[in-house]
């Protein structure tokens, strides 16, 4: 892995999203963790994956985000509306299974599995 020179990361990434976006990001640096607009906490290495996204379809970037913003607005548009339940009938409490999964069990039998005529502990 490459040193990151985090000041030139910075720099270009801020031109990149300028171009991209219109405004200038607001980046906070906090311990080796940066948010971009307040988001998601990252690190240096996915801000320069970020930046390439940006370089290679600046243009892209802003057709998706308009695309994502479509699409979440076009399925609460054609939600249907809610049918009416029937009310639910109570479960009949069940009864307990005395035959069920036992970890003791289990791990007894896979003793006797692996080695034959050995004795269970206690």
């Amino acid at each position: 892995m490459s040193k990151l020179d985090k000041d030139e990361v910075i720099a270009k990434f801020t031109e990149a999203y300028k171009a991209a976006n219109g405004k200038e990001p607001q980046i906070e640096v906090k311990s080796g963790w940066y948010s971009v607009d307040g988001g998601k906490n990252i690190r240096l290495a996915q801000i320069e994956e970020m930046l390439a996204e940006l370089t290679s379809g600046s243009t892209n970037t802003s057709e998706a985000k308009a695309e994502k913003t479509e699409k979440a607005a076009a399925p609460k548009a054609e939600k249907a509306p809610k049918k009416e339940k029937a009310p639910a009938k109570k479960a009949a409490p069940k009864p307990k299974a005395s035959g069920g999964f036992s970890v003791k069990a289990y791990w007894a039998e896979k003793i006797t599995e692996n080695n034959p005529g050995s004795k269970l502990p206690r």
